[in-house]
């Protein structure tokens, strides 16, 4: 379980788009949308190897990601944790994040090893370490 809340914990595996926040060099938040996917009690993200999340993750793992549901009244969970970027063996991870957006028109991309290598992907796996939100 994600948490000790287990309304928050079937909130998290229900829903597909996140705010994941992470750090700047100067401490400052930065901020970017994402589709996720539960991996156990791990969130994995998709992105591109050269994105400035990816970069600042590098350097500081320290991320949230803010989960929203996708109409109101807009309840949402919030996941601090540790995040670390891997890049070997992520056809399994990025699998799991296009089957979590299949509803909103997303597939995987034909020839996936091919096309993860020629976005330079990597998977951002996200380590809760608290987990708080308002579900109405």
């Amino acid at each position: 379980m994600i948490g000790n809340n287990a309304a928050f914990d079937q909130f998290i595996s229900a829903q597909h788009w996140g705010v994941l926040t992470s750090l700047r060099r100067d401490g400052k938040p930065v901020s970017s949308l994402v589709a996720y996917a539960r991996e156990g009690d791990t969130l994995v993200v998709s992105t591109p190897g050269a994105t400035f999340k990816r970069r600042s993750i590098a350097r500081d793992p320290r991320v949230n990601l803010c989960i929203v549901n996708d109409q109101a009244p807009f309840n949402f969970v919030t996941v601090e944790g540790q995040a670390r970027i891997e890049t070997a063996d992520l056809e399994g991870s990025t699998r799991a994040v296009f089957a979590n957006i299949v509803g909103f028109g997303y597939s995987v991309p034909d020839n996936l090893g091919r096309w993860l290598q020629a976005q330079g992907r990597v998977i951002i796996r996200i380590e809760p370490r608290r987990v708080s939100g308002v579900i109405r």
